[in-house]
């Protein structure tokens, strides 16, 4: 598949000497939603930035849908909507000025009829008179997002979009995001929040000490990464484990009352073990059998990392 976003050895280092990106090699494929997954100060928010062409790569090239980002910068950047992190905005504009401007910066001709539709998907429309100063926090980012969209863009990024904002706004960009996906959007977002790249995203990436330490399909990294445990409540505690279960490496728990088998792709399932502890006689009242989620993954890549 040809990516709509093509990164080859990017790399960021500030005057300070801070090198933020290290020979960064990305592909990001039309039509997915692509998470980044890093935390503070892993060059997330500067990689977005130099493929938006606010921060300049020191090296490096970025390719978007066949638009060099630096020769062909016009091209590259009007094919893109950011979403920053922070909420900066004409603060004594109305919504819809500032939507509508936000379209004409992008010599896009005036469009009524699709920044309607926006503040009506954002739940602005009853706003569009408003001035922005008058605006909640989380109307504000709905602000952003509208601005974002309104020039209609192919690529869309959404730097920590549900930073510090209610639940509500967080299940309408989860539904908004989703619509956008169906009709053919790239969708690339950073969070903090990983229940959110659980949920929405199709691939995961993630990004330590400016470097991408993998970029997965979501269910391939549950799969490939994810230990299973299955948790045995035993009819009677046990002292110790016996020698001829040592191949399982069982561990016992809850002062002998439990037993606890972990595994993953590379062994064997759990059938084997329970007909192993069968056979030795030791019965079981009950079992539970539990994943890692995305967030235990995140914690291991990234403490492993450092």
């Amino acid at each position: 598949m040809q990516p709509i976003i093509s990164i080859k050895n990017l790399s960021k280092t500030y005057a300070s000497g801070f090198r933020a990106l290290k020979n960064v090699d990305l592909d990001i494929y039309r039509g997915e939603i692509l998470a980044l997954l890093g935390p503070n100060g892993a060059g997330k928010t500067t990689l977005i930035g130099t493929i938006c062409g606010i921060v300049n790569a020191t090296e490096g090239t970025i390719v978007v849908d066949g638009h060099d980002h630096v020769t062909d910068y016009r091209a590259s950047r009007a094919l893109i909507g950011l979403v920053p992190q922070e909420l900066t905005t004409d603060a004594f504009e109305t919504v819809w000025a500032t939507v509508s401007f936000s379209r004409g910066l992008f010599g896009k001709a005036a469009n009524p009829a699709h920044i309607e539709k926006i503040l009506k998907d954002l739940s602005l429309w009853e706003k569009k008179d408003s001035t922005i100063r008058t605006l909640s926090g989380g109307m504000k980012r709905r602000v952003l997002i509208a601005k974002a969209l309104s020039h209609e863009p192919s690529i869309l990024f959404l730097d920590e979009p549900t930073a510090g904002v209610d639940v509500e706004l967080r299940r309408d960009m989860w539904a908004l995001v989703r619509a956008l996906r169906a009709s053919g959007v790239t969708i690339v977002l950073t969070t903090h929040y990983i229940d959110e790249a659980e949920e929405m995203a199709d691939r995961i990436g993630v990004i330590s000490k400016g470097e991408i330490m993998l970029v997965e399909n979501k269910a391939e990294l549950m799969h490939k990464l994810g230990r299973k445990q299955l948790k045995l409540q035993l009819q009677a505690p046990l002292e110790h484990v016996p020698p001829g279960l040592a191949a399982y490496n069982l561990a016992l728990a809850s002062n002998g009352n439990e037993l606890i088998y972990t595994y993953d792709k590379e062994r064997m399932g759990i059938l084997p073990v329970l007909e192993a502890l069968n056979e030795a006689g030791i019965r079981f009242k009950d079992l539970q059998t539990t994943q890692s989620s995305l967030e235990d993954i995140f914690v291991t890549l990234v403490t492993d990392r450092a």
